[in-house]
């Protein structure tokens, strides 16, 4: 039987990417005590890069939105694998940090970040509130447009 949060990601429509595997020497989440520490997800869906560039150049905001809500599904299966598959011990997400590869005189790095801020709430409802930055960055890994990590903690 599914539980809450999967019979809500059903009810959205949504479908969770497979989870990517670490590019480089680390690891995909850590467990402390009862807090989840999701590493950077980019925008990969199911081993495919989307969304590269910047945005301000070659992408809009609704491109860096859409790209912030794939890297925020990549985020909750990461948190998925780390409840050991079962979403409904997530109590809560704590905070997610996001980076926007934008160029210099971009300003709108939260309405990017609000992709993913905007999944966590329809998906966790208001367990999904939470802290966060939304910052530019001059570069990103593989040239995607956003990153964001997370912290969640689980019940």
């Amino acid at each position: 039987m599914a539980g809450k949060i999967e019979a809500r990601l059903q009810e959205l429509g949504i479908e969770l990417p497979a989870v990517a595997t670490p590019a480089a020497n680390y690891i995909p989440f850590v467990v402390s005590g009862n807090l989840v520490f999701v590493s950077g997800q980019i925008t990969i869906w199911n081993g495919e890069i989307k969304y590269t560039g910047r945005v301000g150049d070659n992408l809009t905001v609704d491109d860096g939105y859409q790209a912030a809500r794939l890297c925020g599904l990549n985020l909750i299966a990461q948190a998925k694998a780390a409840a050991g598959g079962d979403l409904d011990k997530v109590f809560r997400v704590v905070k997610l940090g996001g980076f926007v590869n934008s160029t210099p005189d971009f300003q709108n790095q939260p309405e990017v970040i609000n992709g993913a801020s905007d999944l966590m709430v329809d998906v966790f409802g208001e367990m999904g509130k939470h802290a966060r930055f939304a910052v530019s960055a001059g570069a990103l890994p593989r040239n995607v447009g956003v990153e964001i990590d997370a912290v969640f903690e689980l019940a």
